[in-house]
């Protein structure tokens, strides 16, 4: 297998008044060793779920009710992450699959020091490694996130730490066990400009340097820019578009993509108004049997109600989910 991973037809549904309810629809994407894929689109579009799914990570009622996940694991070779046995996705968890989560405040325990929280990582996946390599292996990649006062660091609870830092030790604990696959999920939310700054440099030089590839998951185009090889943008359970960075903003084909970037764009026009794309995101499971987008596009034609456009490649690497672009339909 080329990629390293590869996703096929993923579906996942949830339980509501015991009724099952689709949330995301046949997702496909691959992922190449060392590329950065950013994820875009607005909350509730399918993005987090995508990437709980692939850790394992979905929370009940949520469940994969189809597709694969193929995954190239140094260890186990060629593995399906939706149907592995869970001791074998254990083992891939947090060691050659790791999360960089939303909100490193909730994520951290309270109630353990970072040195603690930092040496379970090491703990679970090599339980025979010393205290002193242990240690010394905190201390290596805090060094590697450009975290000053280490060993005071290690002493501190969460609590006692700055937004930024917090940020930057859970990047430390997604990258203690050298993963083939980081997953970033809005890792700059809540954090101010400069800071924001820091820890994009700080992911495109870790993966730069070890070889990793990235799935950053954000809404803001303006990181994808600053980060990604390759985008998807995500809506109402679905891609609409995917390509390589500098097409999607040079060209972008979807109504709903070039909604974004135009909302973007009018902050350096002169006037009082900011454009903004009328109406909001469906709510989970509301998946309609014709084109998603129709209520807000500014381009809908009666052609769009008629069924569900297909996401088909309209260039060289640029795929689309248009009438405007194909008038194949989803099968």
């Amino acid at each position: 297998m080329e990629n390293l991973i590869e996703i096929k037809g993923l579906r996942i549904s949830t339980l509501r008044k015991k009724e099952t309810v689709r949330l995301l629809d046949k997702v496909d994407l691959n992922i190449a060793p060392g590329e950065c894929l950013g994820i875009v689109g607005e909350s509730g579009c399918g993005k987090s779920i995508t990437a709980n799914s692939l850790m394992g990570l979905l929370p009940y009622p949520l469940s994969v009710t189809s597709g694969t996940a193929l995954f190239n694991s140094p260890k186990f070779s060629e593995v399906d992450l939706f149907s592995c046995p869970k001791e074998v996705m254990r083992q891939i968890r947090g060691s050659e699959i790791s999360m960089i989560f939303q909100e490193p405040m909730t994520s951290l325990d309270p109630i353990f020091t970072v040195e603690d929280q930092m040496k379970e990582a090491l703990e679970f996946h090599f339980p025979n490694m010393s205290e002193k390599e242990k240690i010394k292996r905190c201390k290596d990649v805090l060094r590697q996130v450009n975290i000053p006062r280490i060993d005071q660091t290690l002493k501190s609870y969460p609590h006692q730490l700055s937004g930024g830092q917090l940020q930057r030790i859970m990047i430390a604990i997604a990258l203690i066990n050298s993963p083939k696959l980081l997953i970033a999920d809005e890792p700059t939310t809540a954090l101010d400009v400069t800071i924001q700054a820091q820890i994009l440099d700080l992911i495109n030089t870790l993966q730069e340097e070890k070889g990793a590839s990235v799935i950053m998951i954000t809404h803001d185009l303006g990181v994808i820019a600053e980060t990604s090889d390759r985008v998807a943008v995500f809506y109402s359970g679905h891609i609409v578009e995917e390509a390589p960075v500098a097409e999607l903003f040079e060209k972008p084909a979807h109504p709903y993509t070039q909604g974004l970037l135009k909302s973007i764009y009018s902050l350096n026009l002169e006037g009082d108004t900011l454009f903004s794309i009328p109406g909001s995101v469906p709510l989970g499971g509301e998946l309609k049997p014709h084109c998603r987008f129709y209520d807000r596009c500014e381009k809908r034609q009666d052609r769009c109600l008629k069924g569900l456009p297909a996401l088909v490649e309209i260039a060289p690497k640029h795929k689309c989910r248009c009438f405007l672009h194909s008038e194949e339909e989803e099968k």
